[in-house]
Parts: structure tokens; C-alpha cells; sequence
């Protein structure tokens, strides 16, 4: 694994709020990572996420778009928690680490990880930010995006909006079918010059959660399979916002709460 930063490295992703890492996995760990996610999702059965109902593609009956955005991606969040492998895949201190470096912040906690699997033809994924739909306020959050199939500018590869993090907010302008949407919050960033994150397998990228980022369709008959982490810096308190906490443990939440629970959020490192 290549997880020694630079000083370059650090500081181009403090100023542009990305960066890519390519060969990030060797050979062997990329097969390593493929056949754990594989297996993880395979188990899932179309689950999204342990503890809740909902399914890969599913109309929730609320989403009047919800035909259009099953056809974005596959997405299924937190295979850590309901598979051994992919779980020592996440919780590698190493990977955390970088995420510390590279954001700033002191300790690193688990967010949340996802598959995302854009199938043969996908629809686009409209620029948008992460951080407004968790349930923490922290503009050091970042994520790291891991190529387990080529990522091409024909397949749907990333695309980053360089130092938007600097000025977007934490009000959640949410994710409409319109790629240009994200421009009636942002208009500053209209003329700005995106920059494409084609990368091979194996290789990744990081990003800020405020940075403003999307991803193209897939124009191919493959797969383009990602596997993804978010990270919450340690020392952060709940907003209100329920995202991927699970019901028994929202419960016990008031806003301003530690979120410090190592069963849901473990601390995979700290400086």
C-alpha cells in the first residue's frame, strides 16, 4: 500500500480539497479488496444498510426521481459491519493516518463506507457535497475513493471543483438529476475549470466532503465498481441530522452529543 504522503502531496490536497494516489493498492491487495467487496455485497442481497429496510434500487415512494437515481449507481453502505474482510480492510490505521494527514485533524473515526457500483450505462452523478448529509458539522471530513475497476473519462470516473471546499456551507443543497444544479447555490464556481480523476484500478483519490464533485455516466457495456470510506474526525458532536446512525442508537442522541461510539464509529487512528 502506498500510504507515505508527501509535503506536496499534503499541501495539494489542502489547497484544492482532492488528490489523486495512483497504484495506491499493489496487485495482491487490489485482488484482496475486489474479492472481499464482492463477497460483502453478494452477502448484502440488495441490503443498503445493516439495520434498515431499504433496497438497491428500491422506489421509496417519496423520490419522484427515484427511477433515475436507482440508475446512478448501487450503493451499500457500511459492509464493515457485516463483513469480517472488508472491516480489516477499513480499519486499517494506515489508511487513517493518511486521512489525518491529509485533512488536519488529530484522530480519524469511520464514517461510513460504501460500495458504489455504477452498472453498463449509468446515469451521471450530479455535482454535489458529502458533508451536509451527515450527522456531524466538520469541515475537515474527507473520503477516500478506491478504483477497484479502471475509472475512465468513458466509464464515469470523479470530477472535483479545486478549492470550492474553501467556500461551500454546510447547508444541504442535496442531489438533482440536473448537473448544473449545484451552480444556483455556488454561482462563483459556474467558470471554474473541473478536473477529471481518471485513474487505473487500484489507485485512489481523496476529497474534502465540502469539495463539489460528481461523476460522469457510464457510456460503456462494464462495470465501474469504487469502493469508498468516509471519515469524521475524532471529537466531533451530533447536528440533528439521523443519515446513517441506526435507530436504537439515534435514540440515545441529543444534538451536541460526543460522537464517540466505537461500535458504529470506531477510531481507527489517532496522533
Amino acid at each position: 500500500m502506498k500510504c507515505e504522503l508527501s509535503t506536496e502531496q499534503i499541501q495539494f490536497f489542502q489547497t484544492n480539497g482532492f488528490i489523486v494516489i495512483e497504484d495506491f493498492l499493489s496487485a495482491e491487495e487490489l485482488t484482496q479488496w475486489r474479492e472481499a467487496v464482492t463477497e460483502a455485497v453478494k452477502d448484502r442481497n440488495g441490503v443498503k444498510m445493516p439495520g434498515k429496510e431499504g433496497k438497491v434500487g428500491m422506489d421509496d415512494g417519496i423520490n419522484k426521481d427515484a427511477e433515475y437515481f436507482s440508475k446512478v449507481f448501487d450503493q451499500l453502505l457500511n459492509l464493515w459491519q457485516t463483513n469480517d474482510k472488508v472491516k480489516e480492510i477499513m480499519l486499517d490505521e494506515r489508511i487513517g493516518k493518511m486521512a489525518a494527514q491529509l485533512s488536519g485533524a488529530s484522530g480519524i473515526r469511520i464514517w461510513h463506507d460504501q460500495a458504489l457500483f455504477k452498472r453498463p450505462w449509468a446515469n451521471p452523478t450530479s455535482w454535489h457535497l458529502d458533508t451536509p448529509f451527515w450527522s456531524f458539522s466538520d469541515r475537515k471530513a474527507l473520503s477516500i475513493w478506491v478504483a477497484l475497476d479502471d475509472a475512465t473519462l468513458e466509464n464515469g470516473c470523479l470530477y472535483f471543483i479545486p478549492a470550492s471546499f474553501k467556500q461551500t456551507t454546510f447547508v444541504n443543497k442535496g442531489i438533482g438529476k440536473n448537473m448544473d444544479g449545484i451552480f444556483e447555490a455556488y454561482p462563483q464556481f459556474a467558470q471554474v475549470a473541473s478536473v477529471s480523476a481518471a485513474m487505473k484500478a487500484g489507485s485512489c483519490s481523496f476529497h474534502n466532503g465540502l469539495t463539489i464533485h460528481g461523476a460522469g455516466a457510464n457510456m460503456s457495456s462494464g462495470y465501474r465498481r469504487a469502493m469508498t470510506c468516509a471519515y469524521m474526525p475524532d471529537g466531533n458532536t451530533f447536528n440533528g441530522e439521523p443519515n446513517i446512525l441506526p435507530e436504537p442508537y439515534l435514540s440515545t442522541l441529543k444534538v451536541g452529543d460526543l460522537l464517540n461510539n466505537d461500535e458504529q464509529n470506531p477510531l481507527i487512528y489517532k496522533s
